[in-house]
């Protein structure tokens, strides 16, 4: 099976994180928020991915020289302008050759998802699109998908009003297509394929879906991408893990809760740290405190300082002592 994972766009609700790392190579307790991904989709099969870069796709290549990322074979089509998201899938499936039927997956998810199921009814059915759905609390945030008794997909319905959502299944991210898709992408314009080509495919019958209730996070945001790391401690997704990185170094008069600290950070004496994440080579300086907010790599919290309330810090930035930041970002964006 191959697949399209889409990978090229700016990450700007991660800020300043992304200013110099692209949200897909942001790390989660031990490794890029990439592999993460494209282990889940090797685990059901999937043996080939072509990944849809389009921002700072150096990064990618370097990171994965032989061209291979968690046992899936890599292969790279480079945008020369955003497309959006109908667009960078055509892109990507001509530039690698695609002809077969291939899967189509957000890079910044995290599912527990079967995508073989996926894959299974796609043929069963005779699907030209299939997409994953998963169930939310208050869809009135996403488009959510009406469907038959059957899974036939009857429309879109973007962002309805709470009490007026005709359901609360919304797309899920994860798609299985058939080559002829790629005919109804307009080449070297931007397409959307949730307001384009999806309902042109629903005025022909051709798209599924299949319903699932395993874990799903899209974790683009900084509440969420806190919220993947803090799960995978809580052994939400299979064992719990330790966040905690073998050459981090914690004073043993800091106090280190429910948080990952990556490799070669320092928490000093007197320094607290809960809820949060301290990225590679980041310092929390004595009597700092940080909670619920995320320090990126080589980031310095001076002493005394406090980082709270989903502050983000970016790479080699520095708080200065005594300083006190409240659901703000440094350095500020634009």
């Amino acid at each position: 099976m191959k697949a399209v994972v889409l990978v090229g766009g700016f990450g700007t609700r991660l800020r300043p994180l992304t200013l110099t790392t692209p949200k897909q190579m942001l790390p989660v307790i031990d490794r890029p928020m990439l592999e993460h991904v494209i282990g889940a989709l090797g685990r059901h099969g999937v043996d080939e991915v072509v990944l849809s870069l389009g921002y700072k796709e150096d990064v990618f290549r370097k990171a994965y020289p032989d061209a291979r990322c968690a046992g899936v074979a890599l292969d790279y089509a480079v945008e020369p302008e955003p497309l959006d998201t109908a667009g960078a899938v055509r892109f990507a499936a001509e530039a690698a050759g695609i002809d077969e039927t291939f899967i189509v997956v957000n890079g910044d998810v995290f599912t527990d998802l079967d995508v073989g199921q996926v894959w299974r009814r796609h043929h069963e059915v005779g699907a030209e699109g299939t997409i994953a759905l998963t169930p939310v609390d208050d869809p009135s945030r996403y488009g959510v998908v009406p469907t038959d008794a059957r899974g036939k997909v009857l429309g879109f319905v973007e962002k309805p009003p709470r009490d007026e959502a005709p359901t609360n299944w919304i797309n899920a991210g994860t798609y299985v297509l058939e080559p002829s898709v790629l005919g109804r992408i307009d080449a070297g314009r931007r397409v959307s394929i949730e307001r384009e080509t999806f309902p042109s495919i629903v005025e022909d019958g051709g798209l599924w879906a299949v319903q699932s209730d395993a874990y799903w996070v899209d974790a683009g945001t900084p509440d969420t991408y806190l919220q993947v790391q803090l799960d995978l401690l809580d052994g939400v997704r299979g064992p719990a893990v330790d966040g905690i990185a073998t050459d981090a170094e914690i004073d043993p008069g800091a106090s280190v809760e429910h948080s990952v600290v990556m490799a070669g950070a320092f928490v000093a004496a007197g320094a607290r740290v809960r809820d949060a994440v301290i990225s590679s080579g980041a310092r929390v300086l004595a009597g700092a405190t940080v909670e619920r907010s995320i320090v990126g790599p080589g980031a310095v919290i001076g002493e005394r300082a406090e980082v709270l309330d989903m502050s983000m810090v970016g790479e080699d930035a520095e708080v200065e002592a005594g300083r006190s930041l409240h659901g703000a970002r440094l350095p500020e964006n634009d």
